[in-house]
């Protein structure tokens, strides 16, 4: 795949339906707190509180957008 440049991304955004936008701007921050919010709280919680090991909760935090949900909702013992 070639890189595209900023022209082509802006032009193929462009190109999107409103609605479609709109979605996009209530979604990536959304996405992006639930990020911030699992990264701090994995940093902070020590390894005892955690289910399974924190490198495996660090590589799944990123994968988007189901990694940092899942982290809050199960791998954090209360």
């Amino acid at each position: 795949m070639a890189k595209q440049s900023w022209v082509e991304v802006k032009e193929q955004l462009d190109e999107l339906p409103p609605w479609q936008k709109a979605g996009a701007l209530v979604v990536a921050p959304l996405e992006i707190i639930l990020t911030v919010a699992a990264a701090v709280d994995l940093v902070r919680r020590p390894s005892a509180q955690i289910r399974g090991p924190k490198a495996l909760w660090w590589l799944g935090i990123f994968v988007q957008p189901i990694g940092p949900i899942a982290y809050l909702k199960w791998a954090r013992r209360r």
